[in-house]
């Protein structure tokens, strides 16, 4: 009987430590607790009301121009033939940093006020609200590179082959990723 007790309380005790038992409320449902849900600030800056979404246009960045100081773009390109990665963050004063891998500043610049200027451009009629999250269909280029964008408020990714031309656009318009 004793060595029963001990097994039952052995099961028992996973069940519980594996979420199975009673719920903590004490109600007897076993359900598991829900998530807790957040909302995302509209444009207005108030929550959406209840069955309603967000805007996925909406960004608080989308369309401002950033302060100095601010991220502009931060795009991170990896692979080609050695395999590398490096992240460029250009800032909204033109200023740059080059990242190699382990988020180590490699190189430091400011871009041209017409060069920066090319960017906003690029930037701008790329539309990155309505582009897809990752670029798909080109052609596979063997040794080839991906790249992420990060620009205001919105990340959209793909291979060198898949980009569409605007985000083509955006990658010839920033500062190089290579010495020299």
């Amino acid at each position: 009987m004793r060595a029963l007790r001990a097994v039952a309380g052995l099961v028992l005790g996973a069940a519980l430590l594996a979420g199975c038992g009673p719920s903590p409320s004490g109600d007897g449902d076993d359900a598991p607790p829900k998530a807790p849900t957040a909302s995302v600030p509209g444009p207005t800056g108030s929550a959406p009301g209840p069955g309603t979404s967000p805007d996925p246009t909406a960004s608080p960045t989308a369309g401002r121009v950033p302060a100095p100081g601010e991220t502009l773009v931060r795009v991170t390109r990896s692979g080609g033939f050695a395999g590398q990665t490096h992240t460029l963050i250009v800032k909204g004063d033109g200023s740059w940093t080059l990242l190699d891998a382990r988020a180590k500043q490699e190189r430091t610049g400011t871009m041209p006020e017409a060069d920066l200027a090319a960017l906003r451009t690029a930037l701008q009629e790329a539309d990155f609200a309505h582009l897809p999250r990752i670029a798909t269909g080109g052609p596979t280029i063997y040794d080839g590179y991906f790249y992420a964008f990060v620009h205001g408020g919105f990340e959209v990714a793909g291979d060198q082959g898949s980009l569409p031309p605007a985000l083509t656009k955006v990658v010839d318009a920033l500062p190089s990723f290579t010495a020299g």
